[in-house]
């Protein structure tokens, strides 16, 4: 029996309709489906039993239907780096960028994957290792970015950034953006970044308004092996990955970066290519 998981954006209350409706369209065509807590909770309590997505992923499901924005998304690619299982992503946010499949299409979508029809773009994804002075380690899988930069307080950190062991400079910033093709449209566009095409084998490193003019954001290969250090931090610095999870870093600690071995299947109706989503949603060449 084909399986299904669910995974949908909290307090968004159109899903107390859609989630009954998806489910009962799955039913009739002979699929079981397992809810994410945040699905259940939009059935009365006690009627659905909600998984962790840690959980679902250990289910091993054929497919994945992530209802919300490119935030749901993000933390879905996450909880399912290693599966290689495909993902639905529905736009119910209010930007969607990487969520480029709307409502109206999301039946005629299943459809199209239930005949073999569908596209599935692979988008590949960082591994982020943070290595702290104290040796503790921690890693990562990342779709979008991986952000080293400066806490509270409106003064800006030291940071030194190494590739493939080669230094390339030490500079003071407000921090420093490491994002793969598909997070160029995301944070590091917003720095100032260039937009990779999703397609191109390359990673970015793009400084947070850096105290030197002569710092530009670079595009590395694929295969490069991206360093940062924290030289020196008026306050705190956090190492963020894909703006969700989050943790301090001190003097001395590194952050290390290359091109995961997991990638994101991303399930679509038709190619809608990325200059097409450049003009709808961010009004690319409009005056």
């Amino acid at each position: 029996m084909t399986l299904a998981a669910i995974i949908s954006k909290p307090q968004k209350h159109e899903l107390g309709t859609i989630l009954p409706e998806l489910r009962a369209w799955l039913a009739e065509r002979g699929w079981s489906s397992i809810l994410d807590q945040e699905s259940a909770a939009y059935f009365v309590a006690g009627e659905v039993v909600g998984f962790s997505r840690a959980e679902m992923a250990g289910r091993k499901p054929d497919l994945v239907v992530v209802l919300g924005g490119d935030g749901t998304l993000l933390a879905a690619a996450r909880a399912f780096a290693h599966t290689n299982v495909p993902l639905l992503s529905v736009n119910l946010g209010s930007l969607g960028f990487l969520t480029e499949v709307p409502l109206g299409e999301l039946y005629a979508t299943l459809e199209a994957w239930c005949n073999g029809t569908a596209l599935i773009e692979v988008r590949s994804m960082m591994r982020a290792e943070l290595v702290c002075a104290s040796g503790h380690k921690r890693t990562w899988d990342a779709l979008n970015d991986v952000v080293v930069a400066k806490g509270t307080i409106a003064r800006m950190a030291d940071f030194s950034v190494a590739i493939d062991g080669m230094a390339v400079a030490e500079f003071r910033a407000d921090g420093v953006i490491l994002s793969t093709p598909t997070g160029s449209t995301g944070y590091n566009l917003s720095a100032n970044g260039p937009i990779v095409m999703p397609t191109v084998n390359a990673m970015l490193v793009t400084p947070i308004c850096p105290h030197l003019l002569t710092i530009r954001p670079i595009v590395v290969p694929g295969e490069s092996a991206i360093s940062v250090r924290v030289v020196g931090v008026p306050n705190e610095t956090y190492l963020t990955v894909d703006g969700q999870e989050a943790v301090p870093m001190h003097v001395g600690d590194e952050v290390h970066c290359r091109r995961s071995e997991s990638s994101v299947r991303l399930l679509r109706l038709k190619a809608n290519g990325l200059f097409n989503v450049l003009r709808s949603k961010l009004k690319w060449g409009e005056r």
